[in-house]
């Protein structure tokens, strides 16, 4: 049979596949919504061709914690639209943090995940009123209802959503006020335990529980964000990583970076990469407070920050790629450009323009100290789209196709 004509080529300077190894000038052929093939040498004609020969085309980056909404029943307070400030900016699949709980999963499954063109999955909040109220989500402790978690969860498998990843539970002191950490940790527990399914878990980072003791709580498959903080009880116990992040390691549990407001420390990521701590995934954490920031806060200039430490980019590109997709249990679909993946795509640029890469305190970082102090004021960002930026939307079954810079083009 002859294989059918390619809808798209896009030959680049440079493509990239951390889950197959590929890294140089290449092409990648798409036809419908599944990539054909990836590599150098391929040519020939195609319905459209685009060539990008100063970008690295990379599979469309994958953000295992930020913070998505809708304008239905119950939004979060902290969710950004996906579709206007993820989407555009190389995110094509996103782990919302607990922005919906138990009551308002109906409105975030139909009004968000069922119409967005960005694939949005959910790490259920404990709380049955997620991040809808002004308070903390857990100031209430009856909040933390086992019971409507689980219901939630049972009732996503039932019909086939399955679009709930995890229950996230943060017990920093903004989220919990004066209830006791360790209570609505011994119910998040208690839920993952009834449903088998991994914590998206956020620290107390304070001195009133030891880090240590919440650590050796966590599971394999759990997941530590915001762990390049500075805050007390963080990754570092005086100026070394403390033995128990490494036993949590060893074990199974993740760590991812989360980015945010006020959770990332150049200071801290050094030391901790410097003994060869690595994260597992590059998040931005990004929400709403984010919106008025400049330079703009999105995943590329996150996975800057982690270069500018001293991570090589084989090691970033696969922390926002396959990394998180495996993460995710999308291994093979998303986050690679192996034939038959879904046809999410991203081109970025060096920019050797950009802003500097200041730390959430708003410290700029020792340069001396970093071996690419040279690229502290560069960040990968996202392209002008080559095209028009019109847009069609793939079928639910097709899932997602590529995403194009600050225009996004869909094949």
């Amino acid at each position: 049979m002859e294989e059918r004509r390619p809808d798209l080529l896009i030959h680049a300077g440079r493509v990239v596949c951390p889950a197959t190894g590929l890294d140089g000038p290449g092409t990648v052929a798409v036809v419908g919504d599944r990539i054909v093939a990836a590599g150098p040498g391929l040519d020939g004609s195609a319905a459209e061709v685009l060539r990008l020969p100063d970008a690295v085309v990379l599979p469309g980056l994958v953000d295992l914690h930020a913070h998505a909404t809708h304008a239905g029943d119950s939004p979060s307070k902290y969710g950004v639209e996906p579709d206007v400030h993820l989407l555009p900016f190389g995110t094509t699949t996103v782990l919302s943090q607990g922005d919906a709980g138990a009551l308002g999963w109906p409105a975030f499954r139909d009004d968000l995940i069922a119409v967005s063109r960005t694939r949005v999955w959910l790490a259920l909040n404990l709380s049955r009123r997620g991040e809808s109220m002004t308070e903390g989500c857990f100031e209430i402790l009856d909040d933390a209802d086992v019971g409507a978690c689980v219901g939630a969860i049972r009732d996503d498998r039932r019909t086939g959503t399955s679009a709930i990843w995890g229950i996230a539970v943060n017990v920093g002191r903004p989220s919990c006020g004066r209830t006791d950490p360790r209570a609505v940790m011994a119910r998040a527990l208690a839920a993952a335990g009834d449903t088998g399914l991994p914590l998206l878990y956020g620290s107390r980072r304070a001195d009133d529980w030891s880090f240590d003791e919440q650590l050796a709580l966590l599971r394999s498959g759990d997941v530590v964000t915001y762990c390049f903080n500075d805050q007390p009880e963080g990754l570092l116990r005086g100026d070394r990583v403390r033995e128990a992040a490494w036993a949590a390691r060893e074990r199974g549990v993740r760590f991812d970076v989360g980015h945010g407001m006020g959770s990332f420390s150049f200071p801290v990521a050094e030391q901790a990469m410097a003994e060869g701590f690595f994260p597992d995934t590059i998040s931005t954490d990004r929400y709403r407070r984010h919106l008025a920031q400049l330079p703009r806060h999105d995943l590329p200039r996150v996975l800057s920050k982690l270069l500018a430490v001293g991570m090589a980019e084989p090691e970033a590109f696969a922390r926002v790629t396959a990394g998180p997709a495996d993460i995710l249990g999308l291994g093979g679909e998303v986050g690679t450009l192996t034939p038959g993946a879904c046809a999410d795509l991203v081109a970025l640029v060096w920019n050797p323009a950009g802003s500097g890469c200041r730390t959430t305190s708003g410290r700029w970082p020792p340069c001396s100290s970093s071996p690419r102090s040279s690229s502290w004021r560069a960040s990968w960002s996202t392209p002008s789209c080559p095209l028009c930026g019109s847009a069609s939307r793939p079928s639910r079954q097709g899932r997602r196709a590529g995403s194009w810079g600050s225009r996004t083009t869909r094949s």
